[in-house]
């Protein structure tokens, strides 16, 4: 059984509302060399080249959902399930179109500590110096003293304020509690321009990481402007036990060879679908292993600390420009504490776990875990883009 080809089909992937979304991506299509921008409609994939040749460039016009409306009927590409079940790099056919990352010349970049679950997730590992045999005794000792509901501190508040100066004088301040509830939001460089893998493929963990998750969040698509035009699922795949010996580490705990995954595709903002219907959606994760391990969890975007849009405003502004916009992970109260192998150990990865992030308004991104210097290779990066649009 291959589990990732049976988590592909049209129904699980695509938004539950998909008839009425406006949904955008990227396909790799052979006989173009090259990646082409697409509408996805649930019987096909449909070129949006002649409006603009990349997704970034698309988003940077006035309204992207009105260009695409204008240009009426646009040459379809191929068939969305075929396309769907290409995806995968073990069974792929190299002769047909398959799906990538619905973003490419963007940033990409995240938020950390914006949900109290999380948060104390993180001050666990700093606790334990990245150990899992640790984290079961440390949860309970943080919890002793800082409780497990802060969700009523706001940021940068005068409550915050005074709940820092005692943790503070009892020694359990933390450069986590720092982000989470400090006036400044923790915004943080996810990995490179053309670096993300899509819906379909393998997400890489560093093999030399022994305690580990995904994080399923939802990511917004942001224009240079600053202006929040869309949003999909994303997971930032995470080495826990790398950061927790070190914040200095962030670097090599977040960016590794397939560790952010984007997709499957992004539903621009219009009537149907805005802000609004991202402050309200829940995250489901669930992770299936070939050693029939099974975890499942969810991650409620209104029990998030900030605000999408504050957390967007200090992504970008006078002091953060990108002029080619950027993808922002907004984090997740997700931090798997399930035993896996050993009791007290909590979660960590095994290869081959098929992980599905899914909210109905915007789909399911489906990935497989495979060791990072496995993983497909990326090579089609920045330069390659300029060569293939100039052919």
């Amino acid at each position: 059984m291959n589990m990732l080809r049976d988590r592909l089909s049209l129904a699980a992937v695509l938004p539950a509302d998909h008839g009425s979304a406006m949904l955008i991506g990227r396909a790799w299509v052979p006989q173009r060399g090259g990646p082409v921008p697409v509408q996805v409609r649930a019987e096909g994939l449909h070129d949006l080249s002649g409006i603009a040749r990349t997704v970034s460039g698309l988003l940077e016009l006035a309204s992207p959902t009105a260009a695409i409306a204008a240009a009426g009927a646009l040459p379809r590409i191929a068939g969305l399930a075929d396309t769907l079940a290409n995806c995968d790099p073990l069974l792929r056919d190299p002769s047909q179109p398959w799906l990538l990352a619905p973003c490419d010349l963007q940033a990409l970049k995240a938020s950390g500590v914006t949900f109290v679950a999380s948060m104390l997730e993180r001050v666990i590992e700093e606790q334990t110096r990245g150990d899992a045999s640790r984290a079961a005794a440390a949860r309970k000792a943080v919890v002793a003293v800082i409780g497990d509901n802060l969700s009523s501190v706001r940021p940068g508040s005068a409550d915050a304020a005074r709940l820092k100066q005692v943790l503070v004088e009892q020694g359990m301040w933390s450069q986590y509690l720092e982000v989470g509830i400090g006036p400044d939001a923790e915004i943080f460089t996810k990995s490179q321009p053309m670096s993300a893998v899509g819906v379909g493929v393998e997400v890489g963990i560093h093999p030399r990481s022994e305690w580990n998750n995904p994080e399923p969040e939802i990511v917004l698509a942001i224009n240079s402007r600053g202006d929040v035009v869309g949003a999909t699922l994303g997971n930032d795949v995470n080495l826990r036990d790398f950061e927790g010996r070190s914040a200095l580490l962030l670097g090599k705990a977040k960016d590794n060879n397939a560790s952010c995954a984007i997709g499957p595709f992004i539903r621009l903002f219009d009537q149907g679908f805005g802000i609004d219907d991202v402050r309200a959606c829940e995250v489901l994760l669930r992770i299936e292993g070939l050693d029939g391990f099974e975890l499942s969890g969810s991650s409620s975007m209104s029990k998030i600390s900030r605000d999408p849009l504050d957390l967007a405003a200090q992504a970008i502004g006078a002091n953060h420009r990108y002029p080619d916009g950027l993808m922002l992970f907004m984090g997740t109260m997700f931090a798997p504490t399930k035993d896996r192998y050993a009791p007290g150990q909590g979660f960590t990865h095994a290869v081959g776990d098929v992980v599905t992030v899914h909210t109905p308004r915007l789909g399911a991104l489906v990935n497989r875990v495979n060791h990072a210097d496995k993983t497909e290779p990326w090579t089609f990066g920045v330069g390659a883009l300029i060569a293939h649009l100039t052919r």
